[in-house]
C-alpha cells in the first residue's frame, strides 16, 4: 500500500536520474561519434524502435498469471496494436516529439555537456501551465506562477554556470522548437495515459513503443526533405553505432515510461517540475563524462555559486508545487423531485471534480474534488455547486492524507 502522491514523486524522480543518464550517452556519442544532428537522430531512432519493440515483446511475458511489465507498469499486459481511439493522440505526440528530437540533438551538437543541455528544457513547465489555464478556462493562480517561475529561472542558471557558454541560436531552437514539441508531446502522452483500452488503465509501454514508431516515421520524412543522403547515413551509422545507440535508446525507455505513468497521476506541469530534478542528477555525469570527452569545466566562484543557486531554486519550485495541491470530498444532498442524474452531470462538467459517487445513507451524493490550492477550489467549486439548482445543502471535507493500492 503506497500513497499516490508519493508514488508520483518516485516515478518522476527516478524517470529524471535515468533520463541524466541516457543525456551522457547521448552527449558522449555525438562528440565521439555523430556529430550531425539529423543523422545521429534517425539512426538513434531506427535502432531504438527495434530495441524497444524487443524489450516490449519481452516484457509480455507472462510468469504467474501477469505480464513481466506489470512489475513496471500494473496496466501492462502485453504488446498490442493500437486502437482507432488513440491514433489521433499517436500522431500529435509523435508530431510533438519529432521536434523535440530534432532540437535536442541540434542543442547536443554545440553544447557536449549534458549538464548544459537539459536545464534549458525545463522551461516548457511555463508552456505546460499557459496550456493547461487555457484548456480549463481558468487562470493560473499566483502560487502556481511563482513556482513555475522559480523553476525555470533556477534551470536557465544552472544551465549556464559549468562552462559559462551561451549560444543564441542553441537558446531559439530551445523555446521555438523544443520546448513546443516537448509540451504537445506532454499533453497528449497524458491524454493516452488517462484513456481506458479494453476495459483497463492504458500502459505506459505501448504508449512508449507507438511514440517511437510515429517519431521515427515523421524523422525520416523531415531527414528526406532536408538531405536524402542523410538517409542511406543514418543506416550506415546506425550499424556502424549500434551498440551504442541502443545502449542509449534501452536507457531512455524505462525513464520515459516511469515519466508517462507519472503524467498519469498528475497534472503535465507538476509531473514536469518534479522531473527538472535532472538538472541536479546530470553534474555528477557531466563531471565523469569530462574524464573521456573535452568538456572544460569553470572553476570560476561566480559561476558555481550561480550553479548552486539554481539549483536550490529548482528544489523550491518543486516543493511549491507539492505544497500546494489539496484534494477534497464533498457530500451533496439533493432537493426532492430533482433528477440524480442531471445534477450529477452538471457537476461532473466542473472542472477539478475526478469522481462522483451515489450513495445511501445521510447524504445522496459524493465528489472527490482535486485543485492545486483552496482558492482555486472556492472560485471553480464552490461557486459552481452554489448555481446548480436542485443542490439543496453541500458539505466540503479537505482531506489530509490519502491511500490508495496503486
Amino acid at each position: 500500500m503506497i500513497r499516490k502522491k508519493y508514488l508520483f514523486y518516485a516515478l518522476a524522480i527516478i524517470s529524471s536520474f535515468i533520463a541524466a543518464t541516457a543525456a551522457s550517452i547521448d552527449g558522449a556519442i555525438s562528440f565521439l561519434f555523430i556529430k550531425n544532428p539529423w543523422i545521429f537522430g534517425l539512426s538513434i531512432f531506427l535502432v531504438g524502435t527495434a530495441i524497444t519493440f524487443f524489450i516490449s515483446l519481452f516484457l509480455s511475458i507472462p510468469v504467474n498469471g501477469k505480464s513481466i511489465g506489470s512489475r513496471i507498469d500494473p496496466s501492462f499486459k502485453r504488446i498490442r496494436f493500437i486502437k482507432r481511439e488513440e491514433l489521433s493522440y499517436h500522431l500529435l505526440a509523435g508530431v510533438g516529439n519529432t521536434a523535440t528530437t530534432i532540437g535536442y540533438f541540434y542543442v547536443l551538437s554545440i553544447f557536449i555537456d549534458p549538464s548544459a543541455v537539459l536545464p534549458f528544457f525545463q522551461i516548457v513547465i511555463l508552456y505546460l501551465l499557459l496550456t493547461e489555464s487555457v484548456a480549463e478556462k481558468n487562470a493560473p493562480t499566483l502560487a502556481e506562477i511563482q513556482s513555475s517561475v522559480i523553476v525555470t529561472f533556477g534551470a536557465i542558471m544552472g544551465s549556464i554556470s559549468l562552462t559559462g557558454e551561451i549560444n543564441l541560436w542553441a537558446l531559439l531552437v530551445v523555446f521555438l522548437v523544443v520546448n513546443p514539441g516537448w509540451t504537445i508531446l506532454s499533453i497528449y502522452q497524458r491524454k493516452l495515459k488517462l484513456m481506458r483500452i479494453d476495459g483497463r488503465a492504458n500502459d505506459s509501454i505501448n504508449i512508449r513503443f507507438w511514440n517511437l514508431v510515429f517519431t521515427t516515421i515523421f524523422i525520416f520524412i523531415a531527414v528526406f526533405f532536408v538531405n536524402k543522403n542523410y538517409f542511406f547515413d543514418s543506416l550506415h551509422m546506425a550499424n556502424k553505432y549500434f551498440p551504442w545507440l541502443a545502449l542509449s535508446m534501452t536507457v531512455t525507455f524505462f525513464s520515459y515510461i516511469l515519466y508517462i505513468r507519472a503524467l498519469g497521476i498528475g497534472k503535465a506541469s507538476v509531473t514536469q517540475a518534479v522531473k527538472a530534478s535532472t538538472i541536479i542528477f546530470v553534474i555528477p555525469f557531466s563531471f565523469v563524462l569530462s574524464y573521456f570527452i573535452p568538456i572544460s569545466f569553470s572553476v570560476s566562484p561566480v559561476l558555481l555559486l550561480i550553479k548552486i543557486m539554481g539549483i536550490i531554486l529548482v528544489l523550491l519550485g518543486v516543493l511549491s508545487f507539492a505544497l500546494t495541491e489539496i484534494k477534497a470530498y464533498v457530500f451533496i444532498d439533493v432537493k426532492r423531485g430533482y433528477s440524480v442524474k442531471e445534477i450529477i452531470n452538471k457537476i461532473w462538467d466542473i472542472k477539478g471534480v475526478t469522481a462522483i459517487s451515489a450513495t445511501a445513507g445521510t447524504h445522496d451524493l459524493l465528489a472527490k474534488i482535486r485543485m492545486r490550492t483552496l482558492g482555486k477550489g472556492y472560485e471553480r467549486i464552490i461557486k459552481k455547486l452554489e448555481g446548480i439548482e436542485g443542490i439543496e445543502e453541500f458539505k466540503w471535507q479537505s482531506i489530509l492524507k490519502e491511500w490508495e493500492k496503486i
